[in-house]
């Protein structure tokens, strides 16, 4: 979805489980929780807060584990 990064959940180095919200997208007025397929430890973290980001951008990288 293309929208605003609000808020950013986790930084890298952290290990988080699936489920954990990595960060706040707003799209249409409408504030969207992105979170994680699977449980690993980020290892790259690509958006920030009020970032614009689009439809098929990374948000970050999981390494599983």
């Amino acid at each position: 979805m293309q929208g605003t990064v609000l808020k950013v959940e986790v930084g890298d180095g952290d290990a988080i489980a699936a489920g954990t919200v990595i960060c706040v997208v707003e799209a249409m007025k409408m504030e969207n929780e992105i979170t994680a397929h699977v449980a690993g430890k980020v290892t790259e973290l690509s958006v920030s807060e009020g970032a614009a980001i689009n439809a098929g951008d990374q948000i970050a990288k999981i390494e599983q584990g």
